[in-house]
């Protein structure tokens, strides 16, 4: 593994960094949220033109820039300081891969360069635990042998879609959406994707009140909807979402590591100038200690967050397997996002916490801009898994407790 970046990886770092720090800042982001759409669409136009962004990971073929999904999360780091509300992670992480691996040629050819080129935005309609994250996405959300969530029929050549589903992320805006419904009857309920046009008829979209604003949510209510079936019926699609899982963990696991790392910035150059009793409580060492504390937690996240961009990028063919792994996380399937997320998230709360701590009572009113990093933390884990639930099925997909069942000794 070279730990180390390309010219073309910090070239996308720096670029994306100076247009969201002019495009991007405090004001400009409060007043993006309050935006119907829930972002700035001036600003999405302008990642996509001067950076590829939408299409980063997608194949030259589909108007893509052709690169790994390493140089997305690394992107995710730099949306993830400054807050950046876009439609990215829901269009270019969720849901495009999806598109691009279980997806006929024709709807690859006919979706995809909208996406790349920024004119299409999607969302995917799946339940949070259907990414496998905290658990295996063979419940009841799948199917099950049990009725719920959004239900598929036959009618003609075509399909209808009926049900509910909610918390999906850009799901009010999407100019596509990409739902999971069961299909196959009490007995042989099985879960497959459909394509369904935001301006679908019986489709009715509505903009949920989130705890993080930067990440909207919306309700989708599916009455008798027209839809069209990604791939085949036999698409394997449960696998499907549990490998993008991994991966989008990744991107998510690099989001947090950025913000983390601004909002402790911010901390930095507050303490140095806020005094008390005549210096700078920046001076005190039990101020220095807790931001010590902060930082390498940051750090560790940081490493964590670029071992799972990378792995990631192995897992797609992206970059040689090293043999050295193969004994270890591969023989589990190489997921490591969870893993690295969870860090991050931990990172991110900290971080913010000490930071709203810090800034005293300022950090505390709703004006201050740093209890949206601390927003950003909690809303993550409600919408992908607490910390303890993503290390715990981690250890569980390591089968770790299992392999040291009936160990009176551990040896070190």
């Amino acid at each position: 593994m070279d730990a180390g970046f390309t010219v073309e990886q910090d070239e996308i770092r720096r670029t994306l960094r100076e247009l969201l720090h002019k495009r991007c800042g405090a004001q400009e982001l409060r007043a993006a949220v309050d935006r119907p759409d829930g972002y700035d669409t001036g600003l999405w136009t302008a990642l996509a033109e001067r950076l590829g962004l939408p299409g980063l990971a997608l194949p030259e073929a589909y108007g893509g820039v052709g690169c790994s999904p390493t140089e997305l999360a690394l992107a995710g780091e730099e949306t993830g300081r400054a807050l950046a509300p876009s439609p990215l992670l829901a269009t270019a992480v969720l849901t495009a891969p999806l598109l691009l691996t279980l997806g006929t040629e024709a709807q690859r050819a006919e979706l995809l360069p909208r996406i790349a080129d920024g004119s299409l935005t999607a969302a995917l309609a799946v339940p949070p635990a259907g990414l496998a994250l905290t658990g295996g996405n063979d419940g009841d959300w799948a199917g099950g042998g049990r009725a719920g969530g959004v239900q598929a029929r036959r009618h003609g050549e075509g399909w209808r879609l009926y049900g509910e589903i909610e918390q999906v992320l850009d799901g009010h805006s999407a100019g596509i959406l990409l739902v999971a419904a069961h299909t196959g009857g009490f007995a042989r309920s099985r879960t497959l994707l459909f394509l369904v046009h935001g301006d679908a008829e019986g489709l009715v979209r509505v903009r949920q009140t989130a705890l993080d604003a930067t990440r909207p949510l919306a309700r989708l209510q599916l009455r008798d909807v027209e839809a069209e079936l990604l791939g085949t019926e036999d698409a394997d699609v449960l696998g499907a979402l549990a490998r993008l899982g991994d991966s989008a963990a990744a991107v998510l696991a690099c989001e947090a590591v950025g913000a983390a790392d601004r909002v402790l910035e911010r901390t930095v150059e507050y303490v140095k100038q806020r005094e008390q009793f005549g210096r700078a409580i920046g001076s005190f060492q039990a101020v220095k200690h807790r931001l010590a504390d902060v930082y390498v937690q940051v750090q560790a996240a940081r490493s964590a967050a670029y071992y799972a961009a990378w792995a990631t990028a192995d897992e797609s063919g992206g970059v040689a397997r090293s043999a050295s792994l193969e004994g270890r996380w591969w023989e589990t399937g190489g997921r490591v996002g969870g893993l690295a997320l969870a860090q991050g998230l931990e990172a991110l709360r900290g971080a913010a916490g000490e930071g709203i701590q810090l800034h005293g009572g300022i950090g505390f009113t709703w004006e201050h801009d740093v209890h949206l990093y601390f927003k950003r933390a909690a809303g993550d884990e409600l919408l992908f898994g607490p910390v303890h639930r993503l290390r715990a099925h981690a250890a569980d997909a390591a089968r770790l407790f299992e392999a040291n069942a009936g160990k009176s000794e551990v040896t070190v």
